[in-house]
Formats: C-alpha cells, structure tokens, sequence
C-alpha cells in the first residue's frame, strides 16, 4: 500500500502549494542519494517524496489524488512516470532556488568592471565648508584604436558558436543541471577572431585618469563618496565599476570635533579666573568670537557659542562651538612676583569660602579619616 502524499512531505491536505514546495525542498536535500551514497532506505526514501511532490504540485493531479487517492494515477494514469522522473523535480527547484544568482545575474555582471577605491585625506575645514578635489586614479580605460570592443580595425566580434551568443553553457550531471559561464567567451558571448593588436583583444589599456571629486559641507571621517562609472573599465566595451572615495578627516590643531559640535581649550590666568575678563577664541570659518568670564571660573568650565561648530550633511544648520577654559598656574615667577602672592595669602587668601572646591575635598578627606 502506498504511503499518503501528504504524510509524505508531513503538510496538512490543506497546505498551499508554497507549504508544499518548502516542505518537499527540506526533504530532498536531507534524503538525496548524493548525500547518503549507498543508502538504500534513504534511496526510497527520496523516491517517494518525489513521486508525492509530483502529485500535489500540481494543481488538476492534486484534486484527482484527493478524490480517488492513488487510484487516480494507476493503469496508465497521469502520474505512471512520476517516480521514473524523480530527478526532474529536484532539479527544478535547484534551478528556481539557484538560477538567477548563477545564470542570468552572471550574465549581466561577468564582464563588469571591477569597482574601485580610494583613500582621500582632508583637512577639517574643508569638511566644514567642503571643497573640489583632484584627484588621479590608476586604472583602464576603453582602447581608443578598437573603441572598447577588442576587434581589429575593419573587423568586429561575433557570435560565440558555443553557448550561441549566451554567454553561459548548461550540463546535465545526475539529477543536477549546472551552469557554468562559456569558457570560450568567457561569458561575453561573443569571440574575437582578429583581436585589436592595442589591446591585444581586451578593449582596454592601462591608463591613469584625473576625477574632480565634489565634497559637500559636513562630511565626516568615513564618509564615502561614490562615482557611478569611474571604476575599472568593463572587458570589451562592457560597463564600468564605480570608484569609491572614502574620505579620513585630519587632526585639528585646535578643534576637536563630536559630530557636529567642535570643542576647543584655551587657557585663561589665574588672575582672570579670579576677577573675570574677555577672551577671544577662533571659530572654524577663520573668524573670531568674544567670550566673558565670569568671576570665580574654575578650570574645566565650559562655555558653549550656538551655531559656531560644523556644518550639518546636507542641511543648512550648524553644530556648536564649545570652550573649555584651563586655568594655569603661572611659573618661573618674579620676585615681586612672589612677594605680592605672599601678600595674598597674608591678607586671608587662604580663608574659608576663597577654594570652595578645595574646602570641600578636604572636608570629605578629614571625615574619611574619622574626623
């Protein structure tokens, strides 16, 4: 008695066809004769599920088998060669899951040129205000004799006799049918019978050539910049890669950047953190900006100007310019110097509420210690 189809490929009766079809796929390959060499129950195995896959995927066999079961198919029914043709269903599921990738995406890509890369350093004020570029590339380009299609002058490709202009050959092994790119054409589907002697056949030459490359405002370390066509020239006359422009931004000596804010340090005296006072810092335009400081600022206090740090990637806003003050200690000092410190300290330059950053430490310190 023969097994149920559907228990088969282990799906409802009420399974859709793509149920079906995923089902029949996992099985297969679990069970195909390639995998298990030799195995006799694996052998029948693989046999049924494909006589079952060959009843329910189809639509007019499917309701017959569900009417009448395997009666339908006996005594010269639709489905007599369906175990004889096992390899069949197989084989067309590998073509549906494998074709394109294989077969017709390679067509369309195997002569393609290579896409190409190139570092390019910049300062970061050119990725604020952006720039133009220069830049030159090694690479190919199309041979000017042959124009690009690798034949002498007077002649032209023809048709690869082999794969008959397809650029790729099929070849039937087991229950597999491969596909393989025409290794007389290389997959072009076409051959030179008088190739260009410029270019010896290839439609390209080795050829430096000089790009203009665009930076917008804002761009960042790691941007990347695409040239649609500037890559490596396609094999006789075929499309070229894409250059790729990956853009490092340089150290400032200055500025540091956070996105699309900026901070810079600048040190201020201990008489101005003191009494307070106006510094003026540089902006990253080139320009200058004027910052107050208060009275009593301590070292690391920071001071923000909107709208003065770096353009914003394809938008009309700005980032923010940070100042982070450092009070120094001034050294090698006059001995006038020294004596008008002396005077302050002996004035109560030391007296409670003149450090109150200080007072505070060592008050945490004496209450570690246990008072």
């Amino acid at each position: 008695m023969k097994a149920d189809c559907y228990e088969t490929l282990g799906v409802a009766k009420g399974a859709s066809g793509e149920d079906i079809k995923r089902a029949y796929r996992k099985l297969a390959m679990q069970f195909h004769p390639d995998r298990n060499p030799g195995d006799a129950v694996a052998e029948q195995k693989f046999k049924d599920l494909s006589h079952a896959y060959d009843i329910l995927k189809d639509d007019q066999k499917r309701a017959a088998y569900d009417r009448f079961g395997h009666a339908a198919f006996e005594n010269g029914g639709g489905g007599a060669n369906a175990g004889a043709g096992f390899g069949a269903n197989f084989s067309d599921i590998f073509d549906q899951m494998f074709g394109d990738m294989a077969g017709r995406g390679r067509e369309s890509q195997s002569q393609r040129g290579s896409d190409l890369r190139y570092n390019l350093e910049i300062t970061l004020e050119d990725a604020f205000k952006g720039n133009q570029v220069t830049i030159r590339v090694p690479g190919w380009s199309a041979c000017e004799p042959c124009h690009g299609s690798g034949a002498a002058d007077g002649t032209a490709p023809v048709t690869c006799p082999t794969c008959r202009g397809a650029g790729r050959v099929r070849a039937q092994q087991g229950f597999f049918t491969i596909e393989r790119t025409c290794s007389a054409c290389s997959g072009a589907g076409q051959v030179i019978k008088d190739p260009c002697r410029n270019c010896s056949g290839s439609g390209r030459i080795r050829k430096e050539k000089t790009l203009e490359v665009t930076i917008p405002p804002g761009v960042d370390d790691g941007t990347r910049i695409r040239l649609s066509g500037e890559g490596e020239m396609g094999m006789r006359g075929a499309a070229a890669g894409d250059l790729y422009v990956f853009l490092s931004v340089q150290p400032h000596r200055l500025f540091q950047r956070e996105g699309a804010d900026l901070q810079c340090r600048v040190p201020i005296t201990m008489p101005m953190a003191a009494l307070g006072g106006q510094i003026e810092v540089p902006t990253i335009e080139g320009g200058r900006s004027h910052v107050t400081i208060p009275a009593g600022t301590q070292s690391g206090q920071q001071f923000r100007l909107r709208g003065k740090g770096m353009s914003v990637l394809r938008s009309a806003g700005r980032g923010d310019l940070y100042i982070e003050v450092g009070v120094e200690t001034p050294v090698k000092l006059t001995k006038r110097q020294k004596e008008l410190l002396q005077e302050f300290a002996a004035e109560g330059g030391e007296a409670t509420g003149t450090h109150p950053e200080s007072e505070g430490f060592f008050a945490k310190v004496k209450e570690f210690w246990g008072g």
